[in-house]
């Protein structure tokens, strides 16, 4: 049998050159917002300190949690959207919006939904209590009730540039109210630290991770400040990542976050395993052509699956035009679904150990939030260096760096700035109430979406 010839390490190189149109072979290393570099190729050298980042185990069968988001005002027509998503693949809800405050309106929304069974998470910014005492309501102290109370008073803290009250009394307040809820519900998630404000205002990957460490390093403080054991508050924040198209950097974030978390819980003296809830990315979203965010939900779905995310959330792919219809929530679920059940990506513990590359982005990406938190931290933590201002220059240097690479086209989105359909079909949405306060104390961390700049300019 004849054998092809090998090529030699010199013939490899001048081939490689000459494909490169004489630009250096520098030119395929990039940088990202982190500085960090991606090189055209990674050996044994590069994954020194492999990572093994897994999920635990889940007792049903299902590898994640499929998370559906049901926002409005409407308490009925949330209800028939809670209980098609349950019967149709979802394992939990997460509900938003008017309806979480009102414990009759909760309470309507919720109806024939077993809480034993159903996990019911909340998203309800500075009304976190009042929305957590209308769940409360509903429960009935039942003990086996899954609630996620997700109190996030930080998120919405940056996100107003400022607080109602006093910001100190908030975070209190909340971790009294989450001390008495975990005597009553056992199996409750307290709060939710979330790097997802950040990364929505343009935050590189390292900034998003620092937000969530420090974010949740002062509600567990809060939470034993309250009376609630160090191992139970650890055990009761939920940490929140957002995962958009770029499923190699999204999964990575993941997999860093289980590892950061690994060190912080140590460093409170109880080692705890990570709950992470990935949620799909709002600022990689089209609005005037919906249709290609079906691909980039995909990919992020894909990220928070085999990243090891415990729940993933995605949005219904028409979410940047306004609140999706039937079609675009079945299709969100679906869309894991078939991630889940037919692509089986949860099968295998952590299938991205043993890539070189994405054992050393996990790393790199690790270390430089670890930099981030440190510098978080030596400034007061997440609520000084956000009143300070240096949260916002720094995610602001990397939103800048990011919005560069798609306008000299290094990075495109399609359907936006490549591919681009003249004649878009429409889709169905109803109106979003999607206004933030503001308040005025500091530079609020404002939502950016990627695509308006070129939609706009292209109207």
């Amino acid at each position: 049998m004849s054998q092809f010839p090998v090529p030699s390490p010199l013939e490899w190189r001048d081939a490689a050159i000459k494909a490169l149109k004489d630009r250096p072979l520098e030119s395929l290393v990039h940088l990202d917002a982190d500085q960090l570099a991606t090189r055209p190729l990674y050996g044994t050298a590069n994954a020194s300190g492999a990572v093994f980042a897994p999920r635990p185990s889940d007792s049903e069968g299902r590898a994640w949690d499929l998370r559906t988001i049901n926002e409005g005002g409407d308490a009925a027509a949330m209800n028939k959207a809670v209980l098609t998503d349950l019967e149709n693949g979802a394992a939990s809800v997460m509900l938003s919006g008017p309806v979480v405050k009102d414990a009759a309106a909760l309470a309507t929304a919720l109806e024939g939904v077993a809480l034993e069974l159903a996990p019911v998470a909340l998203d309800a910014g500075f009304d976190g209590v009042k929305a957590g005492e209308a769940l409360d309501a509903v429960a009935k102290a039942s003990p086996r009730a899954k609630l996620s109370f997700h109190l996030d008073p930080i998120s919405a803290y940056a996100r107003s540039g400022g607080a109602p009250e006093d910001f100190a009394k908030i975070v209190s307040e909340a971790a009294q109210k989450a001390a008495g809820w975990s005597n009553t519900y056992p199996e409750a998630r307290l709060f939710l630290a979330s790097g997802q404000v950040a990364h929505e205002a343009g935050a590189s990957i390292g900034q998003e991770l620092a937000f969530a460490l420090s974010s949740a390093v002062l509600c567990v403080k809060a939470l034993v400040t309250a009376g609630v054991p160090v191992e139970k508050a650890l055990a009761s924040v939920t940490l929140g990542v957002a995962v958009d198209q770029q499923y190699f950097d999204s999964l990575s974030k993941i997999r860093a976050l289980r590892i950061l978390w690994s060190n912080v819980s140590k460093a409170f003296g109880h080692e705890v395993q990570a709950q992470i809830e990935a949620r799909s990315s709002r600022r990689m979203l089209a609005s005037r052509d919906p249709w290609p965010n079906m691909l980039r939900l995909t990919a992020a779905g894909f990220a928070g699956s085999v990243g090891g995310a415990d729940i993933v959330v995605l949005d219904g792919f028409t979410r940047a035009a306004g609140l999706p219809d039937d079609f675009a929530r079945r299709q969100a679920r679906n869309t894991q679904l078939i991630l889940m059940e037919e692509s089986n990506l949860g099968r295998v513990d952590d299938p991205a150990s043993g890539s070189w590359y994405l054992d050393a982005r996990t790393r790199e990406l690790a270390e430089a939030a670890w930099t981030e938190f440190q510098a978080y931290e030596a400034e007061g933590g997440i609520v000084a260096f956000l009143e300070g201002g240096l949260v916002q220059q720094r995610i602001a240097r990397a939103r800048e760096f990011a919005e560069k690479a798609y306008q000299n086209g290094a990075t495109h989105i399609v359907g936006v700035t490549k591919f681009v359909d003249p004649d878009v079909r429409g889709v169905i949405v109803s109106q979003a109430d999607d206004e933030v306060p503001t308040y005025g104390a500091f530079e609020p961390l404002k939502r950016v979406r990627i695509a308006a700049a070129f939609e706009e300019a292209g109207q």
